[in-house]
């Protein structure tokens, strides 16, 4: 006798979910077959699923078993499938009524002895449930919070296989004694999201702290350069709280691409701060554009979407790592293309990079010798190719405080903050009706159309230049500037001193 089943899962290619039939048949002789372009550890769900199923005292199937999982051709990886595997054998053997499969979306891997474990991108795959129709969602307890994130979406969020089969027939929930091995899950390890620091603990440095509020309030990205311990790190650390929270529809897309990667803060399923991402400088171009061999994962450059990417020894990283943000820089997005999949990751995020000006760090030290010879600084100055440094919107130099600086009482970082958020609701205001929340996304054609000003007053960055120390995108980048720097005065326009301090501020020098 012929038996089949069908229950749903999701497959997850990039940040988008596609919703995944997965069928069973149950006839012939004793076998088990997995078909719909699986990897390697939906292989490998065989061998799961039967001990989860025996271990939770149901029977397996004597017969041939077959799983199909489609659209055939997009192909499928994670753990995560379990769960619908197993659902869907037990459905066609008749110990699950199919009614009770409608409408309802299955999610998580199966540890031998039938418990639930975590698994990664939950909020993206429940969210495209949500869209194809499904209403109800049955997924680890530990992802639970994560799922109930979707309004509209009923969550089941179960321990162990025994559960989810007890809610399917509609019998008690048995209780199950608690693993610590969830909670500690490496898939669920803290994403970094510690308590803000708070620029009053930076003394001194009102040039930086200027540039530092301007790179917060428009959203332009900002190098700091100066000798070893003059505050750089410090003051890139802090920016973080200047930013506002994140609004509801970029907190879902922040949580959905930190799900997919597996670092979601456990107890926190939705991240409301901006996130603050610092690799190490010996970081792999995977490891900060994403990728993978079959379906790309997203990386560091995804991961810091609408907060900050910070690279602090900026000429110690790879020139192709660097070179390879110039794409997000622009577009705010990273497509990654590979043989079996095309992704495109989310990568708005505001660059901050911080860096020495010579290997030893002295040359320009009023204290300290450096011991580099001049054409070894040139090379070293010149790691930032022109392209990425010329997509950096301020560039600015951070000196060692005096010691009278370190007297003084430095202003706390909510005071800063307020006036960031009135300056960025100032922007939003202006951007009504646009695709665009902050200056620093505005495209050049909308700046030299919509926003234009008066000629008098762009003046003085058109004569730099025909004095060849500014491009045609760095006058753009400097008109980006003084829009902010307007903002941050209240004044509904920029004025030509506004264009004066964006060039100071780029070019890093009195302008």
């Amino acid at each position: 006798m012929t038996r089949l089943a069908r229950c749903r899962s999701v497959a997850i290619v990039g940040v988008r979910g596609t919703v995944i039939d997965i069928d069973v048949h149950i006839g012939g002789m004793p076998g088990f077959s997995l078909v719909g372009l699986p990897d390697a550890s939906l292989y490998e769900s065989r061998d799961r699923v039967r001990a989860a199923i025996l271990s939770t005292r149901e029977s397996w199937p004597l017969q041939r078993i077959t799983v199909s999982l489609s659209p055939a051709a997009l192909p499928k990886r994670g753990s995560h499938f379990d769960l619908g595997v197993a659902i869907a054998i037990l459905s066609a053997a008749d110990e699950v009524p199919l009614a009770a499969l409608d409408g309802v979306l299955f999610l998580g891997e199966l540890a031998l002895d039938g418990r639930l474990r975590p698994v990664r991108g939950v909020l993206p795959a429940v969210l495209a449930a949500e869209r194809a129709g499904l209403s109800r969602a049955v997924v680890p307890e530990s992802n639970a919070a994560e799922a109930r994130l979707i309004p509209g979406m009923r969550v089941f969020g179960a321990q162990s296989l025994r559960q989810v089969l007890a809610h399917l027939r509609d019998t008690e929930i048995p209780d199950e004694v608690s693993d610590e091995l969830d909670a500690t899950s490496d898939m669920l390890a803290p994403a970094g999201d510690e308590e803000a620091l708070d620029l009053a603990d930076v003394a001194g440095h009102k040039a930086a702290k200027e540039a530092v509020e301007i790179a917060a309030a428009g959203h332009h990205h900002l190098l700091l350069s100066g000798t070893p311990g003059s505050g750089k790190t410090m003051l890139a650390q802090r920016l973080p709280s200047l930013l506002p929270d994140l609004p509801i529809d970029q907190s879902l897309e922040v949580t959905s691409i930190h799900s997919i990667a597996g670092v979601l803060p456990p107890g926190r399923p939705l991240i409301i701060r901006p996130p603050f991402v610092d690799p190490h400088h010996t970081s792999s171009l995977v490891a900060i554009v994403g990728g993978g061999p079959r379906v790309p994962l997203p990386g560091a450059a995804s991961l810091a979407h609408r907060g900050i990417l910070f690279l602090d020894e900026v000429p110690e990283f790879q020139a192709r790592v660097l070179d390879s943000l110039r794409q997000p820089l622009e577009s705010g997005t990273l497509t990654l293309a590979r043989s079996e999949a095309t992704s495109v990751f989310p990568a708005r995020f505001l660059l901050v990079m911080a860096q020495n000006p010579c290997p030893c760090g002295n040359f320009g030290s009023r204290v300290r010798e450096c011991t580099c010879k001049p054409d070894t600084v040139r090379r070293y100055g010149q790691r930032l190719s022109g392209p990425v440094r010329d997509r950096v919107d301020i560039r600015v130099g951070v000196d060692a405080p005096t010691m009278a600086e370190l007297d003084t009482v430095a202003e706390p970082s909510k005071v800063v903050a307020d006036r960031v958020a009135e300056a960025r609701a100032r922007q939003q205001r202006r951007l009504r009706g646009t695709p665009w929340r902050c200056n620093g996304e505005l495209p050049g054609p909308y700046l030299r159309r919509e926003l234009k000003l008066p000629a008098d007053v762009t003046a003085p960055a058109f004569a730099k230049v025909r004095k060849g120390s500014l491009t045609l995108r760095g006058v753009d980048r400097v008109l980006r500037v003084a829009w902010t720097v307007a903002d941050l005065a209240a004044r509904d326009r920029p004025t030509a001193a506004d264009v004066h301090t964006a060039l100071r501020l780029r070019l890093g020098e009195a302008a």
